[in-house]
């Protein structure tokens, strides 16, 4: 078991460059089984769930080979459509679901078991099978499989009933070399899907409206290899801006797009901070004192969930009483406790956390419940008065890359140690 033991109180300064995103390379690696042929994807984050999809992959048969950030997907040799082999690596995340699209497009058949992830809340995959079902997929659930086979896959129009990320990039793999015209409305506008959609029309894909509300999809005969990019993580990005805020640092975060991340730049400055873009990065300058602000986590262009965490940690100094409505999981504050054991004044009701401000958090012994709630104990580390413990590191391992060597490049006391 590993910890991560950080001394707090010392301010974050100087530059750190973001990585590509873990939530669209998660969907761009499954996305390279549809064109049966080689795909180098560029500025991939060395993480876990990385490890994870890759290592799955090959199982099925897939040759991929890295280079640094560089990863080469070879699907040129027949792979296999059955991951019920697979079960336990498929149940350690949740973007595995990803292989049903994928390889529903590419053979018209596939088993594949049911996803995990971190237990944040209730993540069905109805509007998936919805979305299947409608172009040309029988889809049954038996003993932990969600198996499809479809004699054809015809262009349809679907309505997502509700606004999801996995539903719409799984839909539109399953549609890219279907018959006709696939139109999917009520989508996820996500910079993530955005991406997917750009690696598909790059292999040969036609697909319009990917931002937007409606995502339209003509079906191709085939796709051919080509080379990409990852775009940067606005999450990762986030967690670096929100830290330096909180420490009342001035960090340059470098690699990033500064549309992507208005909702959090504008909480940020509301609280205080001075945020000015230089280039393709953000400086952050943190205020010598925190003000409270309210939070309403939504789809993008909202305020993201998967920053609601570290926000939270923010508004635990900050002068006030700050208000956190999370509208998206309804099981996203089981972190809390961790925040309350260091002195955080917080009451949760239902799906709402009223946290009122203190002069500072006492430094213990605190756990990761999840992946986002791990970068929040760090952040939460970073401000604490003493020196803190944070277990359960392999939960933030599965999404930033060397998170406290770059917390360290920039003055942090940060260690990870063997327990």
């Amino acid at each position: 078991m590993e910890k991560l033991k950080i001394e707090g109180g010392y301010p974050l300064n100087g530059v750190v460059r973001i990585t590509g995103a873990k939530n669209a390379v998660l969907g761009l690696i499954p996305a390279a089984v549809l064109c049966g042929c080689v795909n180098t994807l560029d500025n991939v984050p060395d993480i876990d769930d990385v490890d994870q999809i890759v290592s799955i992959l090959e199982s099925l048969g897939a040759n991929i080979s890295r280079k640094k950030d560089l990863l080469i997907i070879d699907t040129r040799d027949q792979i296999s459509y059955d991951c019920s082999p697979y079960e336990e690596e498929i149940g350690a995340m949740r973007a595995s679901y990803y292989l049903l699209g994928a390889l529903l497009g590419r053979y018209h058949k596939a088993i594949v078991p049911l996803p995990g992830g971190c237990a944040i809340g209730d993540r069905p995959i109805d509007q998936h099978i919805k979305g299947f079902e409608a172009l040309g997929a029988s889809v049954s659930i038996k003993h932990g499989q969600v198996m499809m086979e479809a004699d054809e896959l015809v262009g349809t129009d679907i309505y997502l009933d509700v606004v999801s990320v996995g539903a719409t990039i799984n839909i539109m793999l399953a549609a890219v070399l279907a018959k006709g015209v696939t139109t999917i409305e009520n989508v996820a506008k996500e910079p993530h899907i955005v991406d997917v959609a750009n690696f598909l029309n790059l292999m040969g894909a036609k697909i319009k409206g990917a931002g937007t509300d409606t995502i339209r999809i003509k079906g191709v005969d085939h796709l051919h290899g080509c080379e990409y990019s990852v775009v940067p993580d606005q999450i990762t990005a986030g967690t670096y801006m929100m830290a330096a805020a909180a420490t009342g640092g001035n960090v340059l975060i470098k690699n990033v797009i500064p549309r992507h991340m208005d909702a959090v730049s504008a909480k940020l400055k509301e609280m205080g901070a001075d945020i000015t873009s230089e280039g393709d990065g953000l400086r952050v300058i943190g205020p010598e004192h925190l003000k409270c602000c309210r939070v309403k986590t939504l789809p993008y262009p909202g305020f993201p969930t998967d920053l609601q965490q570290p926000m939270a940690v923010l508004m635990t100094i900050a002068d006030g009483n700050s208000i956190i409505n999370e509208s998206i999981f309804e099981s996203r504050f089981k972190y809390v406790d961790q925040l309350r054991k260091m002195g955080a004044d917080i009451t949760i009701n239902g799906r709402v956390a009223s946290i009122v401000g203190v002069e500072k958090l006492s430094a213990t012994r605190i756990a990761a419940t999840d992946l986002r709630a791990g970068a929040a104990m760090v952040v939460a580390g970073l401000v604490a008065d003493g020196t803190t413990t944070v277990s359960n590191v392999h939960f933030i391992d599965r999404g930033y890359e060397n998170l406290e060597e770059n917390l360290r490049s920039l003055g942090a006391k940060i260690e990870r140690v063997d327990v």
